[in-house]
């Protein structure tokens, strides 16, 4: 239960993170493709910090060095594009239904939610497991 909650407040805290950036990145522009590049900073943010509080804190994950952290790194990306498809399908989704600034946070914090039960599983398999690099 302790772990559950652990992942679950991790994964509402790189939630915030993502959609305080979308939020701060769409008042800094606006203009074309404004909503666009506010999502993809907010995912890049929000990517970021469940790395890292997943590889310590969840997984309690250790790279040997620089260049196999990147190499974890790009595993954990690479994981995480079909999870990405599904927030990005709801934000936008929301976004093009409502046309709501709030709406669209909403549509995008339900497709984080369902992407990090999914992201969890294919990390505890594929990501964060001894293995030899790459």
């Amino acid at each position: 239960m302790r772990f559950a909650l652990a992942y679950a407040l991790f994964a509402a805290l790189a939630t915030l993170v993502n959609i305080g950036t979308q939020d701060v990145a769409i008042r800094c522009y606006s203009g074309a493709y404004g909503v666009t590049l506010s999502v993809m900073a907010g995912t890049v943010a929000g990517l970021v910090v469940k790395y890292l509080l997943d590889k310590r804190y969840i997984f309690r994950f250790k790279t040997r060095d620089a260049v196999h952290n990147g190499q974890v790194f790009a595993l954990y990306t690479l994981m995480g594009l079909a999870t990405t498809a599904v927030f990005w399908a709801f934000e936008f989704g929301f976004d093009y239904l409502f046309h709501d600034k709030w709406l669209r946070y909403l549509g995008g914090g339900i497709g984080l939610a369902v992407g990090y039960v999914t992201k969890y599983q294919l990390d505890k398999r594929f990501v964060f497991r001894s293995w030899e690099a790459l």
